[in-house]
C-alpha cells in the first residue's frame, strides 16, 4: 500500500487545527540507505501565533524562531536546557508563527526521548518534512473520537495560567507500535 507524504497544504492551518490531526500520522526518518523508521504520532502541543505566550514567537522574530514566520510543512528543531533537541512542525500562513510540538510517537514518550531515537537536532532545523530531508510525516490511521484526550500544555507555568491551562496537547490512547521497514535501493 503506498505511503502519502502531509503535503505543505496540510500545514496551512492554525497549530490549533493541525495538531489533533496529526494524531495517528506516521513520523518518518530515514535510516542509512534502505531503512526507513516509522512511528505513529501518540502526542502533540499546539503554539499559535503572537499572543500565545508559551509560543517562542510571542515576543516577536528572532534568529532562533525564524522558521515559525516561513512556509508551513517546515522543521523547527530547538535545543531545550542546552541537552534536548525539539521538534516542531511549522504551521500557518508564512508571516503567522505557529507550530506543532512533536512529544509522542510509538512507545516513545517525551519531545526529547523522541529526537533523541530518531538521531534528529540541529541538521533537521529549516529543512522542509519530505523525504528528501530524511524526516517527514505521512498519512496514517485518523484516530476514533474516544481515543483521543486532551490537556493544558507540559512545562509552560511561565506563560500564565490563562495560557498555560489551554487544553492544546492531544493525546492518542490506543496502543501504537514502531516499525522499521527496508526500502529497495534506487
Amino acid at each position: 500500500m503506498p505511503r502519502r507524504v502531509l503535503p505543505p497544504a496540510f500545514f496551512e492551518r492554525p497549530a490549533t487545527e493541525v495538531a489533533p490531526d496529526l494524531l495517528g500520522a506516521v513520523l518518518c526518518r530515514a535510516r542509512g540507505r534502505t531503512a526507513v523508521e516509522r512511528l505513529p504520532l501518540t502526542e502533540v502541543e499546539a503554539y499559535e501565533g503572537f499572543e500565545d505566550r508559551a509560543s517562542h514567537a510571542h515576543r516577536g522574530r528572532t534568529p532562533r524562531n525564524e522558521v515559525m514566520f516561513g512556509p508551513a510543512g517546515h522543521w523547527y528543531l530547538y535545543l531545550c536546557y542546552g541537552v534536548h533537541w525539539l521538534a516542531n512542525i511549522v504551521t500557518g500562513p508564512p508571516g503567522h508563527p505557529g507550530a506543532v510540538l512533536l512529544r509522542g510517537a510509538g512507545d516513545i514518550s517525551g519531545p526529547g526521548r523522541l529526537t533523541r531515537a530518531l538521531g534528529v537536532g540541529k541538521a533537521e532545523n529549516t529543512r522542509p518534512a519530505v523525504p528528501a530531508s530524511r524526516f517527514w510525516i505521512e498519512a496514517g490511521t485518523p484516530p476514533s473520537p474516544g481515543e483521543v484526550i486532551t490537556g493544558p500544555r507540559v512545562g509552560v507555568h511561565y506563560a500564565g495560567s490563562r495560557w498555560a491551562a489551554k487544553p492544546w496537547r492531544w493525546i492518542l490512547t490506543r496502543p501504537s507500535r514502531r516499525e522499521i521497514r527496508r526500502i529497495p535501493r534506487r
